[in-house]
C-alpha cells in the first residue's frame, strides 16, 4: 500500500504540483481509504516527506553507479557523477517539478531539498565520504567530511539556482572539492 500511496502522490505532484495534491486525490489515485493514508503518513507533510526521501534514494543508488567503479582519474569520477545529477534532475519529473515550482514562487516541496534536508543531506555526504575515503585513504577524516559537505551543498544549490551549462559547473564543482583534498 505505500508504495501505491508514494506512486500516485508522485504522479499527482509531477502533473499538477504538490500544492495541488490533497490526501484525498492521493488515496483516490492509490485506490485506497484516506484514513489508510493518515495512518502511514501522519499528515500531507508527511506524506511529502516520504516522497523525497523515496525519491532522493533511488536518485543516490543512481550517483553510486555512476561513481562506482567510477573513472581512474578522482576529478573525473567526481565530475562525471556531479554532471549526472545535474542533468538527471532535470530530467526527473519529480525533482524538476519541485524545482520549477520553486522558481515560480512555490516552494512547497523544496524545503525537504534544503532547510530541512539532514537525511537527504545526511545519505549524500555519506556516499560521498565513503567514495572520498576509498579514493583518498591517506587523506585527514575532517578534510574528507568538508570535501563532502562542500560537493553536496554546491551541487544542490546548482540544482536549484542553475548555472548556464552542467558541464563547466560540474568541472568546477569537481575541481574545487578535490582541490580541499590538497
Amino acid at each position: 500500500m505505500r508504495r501505491r500511496v508514494l506512486d500516485a502522490a508522485r504522479d499527482l505532484t509531477c502533473s499538477s504540483g504538490w500544492d495541488q495534491v490533497s490526501l484525498s486525490a492521493v488515496a483516490t489515485a492509490a485506490e485506497v481509504s484516506r484514513p489508510s493514508v493518515y495512518k502511514e503518513f501522519g499528515n500531507r507533510a508527511g506524506l511529502g516527506r516520504a516522497l523525497v526521501l523515496r525519491e532522493t534514494r533511488e536518485f543516490l543508488e543512481s550517483v553510486a553507479l555512476t561513481l562506482y567503479p567510477g573513472l581512474p582519474d578522482p576529478c573525473a569520477s567526481l565530475e562525471a557523477a556531479v554532471f549526472f545529477v545535474l542533468t538527471e534532475a532535470h530530467r526527473n519529473p519529480l525533482i524538476r517539478a519541485v524545482v520549477l515550482a520553486a522558481r515560480k514562487g512555490s516552494d512547497s516541496l523544496l524545503p525537504y531539498l534544503t532547510a530541512r534536508a539532514d537525511p537527504i543531506f545526511d545519505a549524500g555526504q555519506n556516499l560521498l565520504r565513503t567514495w572520498l575515503t576509498e579514493r583518498f585513504p591517506e587523506r585527514d577524516e575532517d578534510l574528507i567530511d568538508t570535501a563532502a559537505d562542500i560537493a553536496v551543498r554546491m551541487t544542490i544549490s546548482h540544482l536549484v539556482l542553475p548555472g548556464a551549462d552542467p558541464r563547466p559547473t560540474a568541472q568546477r564543482l569537481s575541481l574545487a572539492v578535490l582541490k580541499v583534498l590538497q
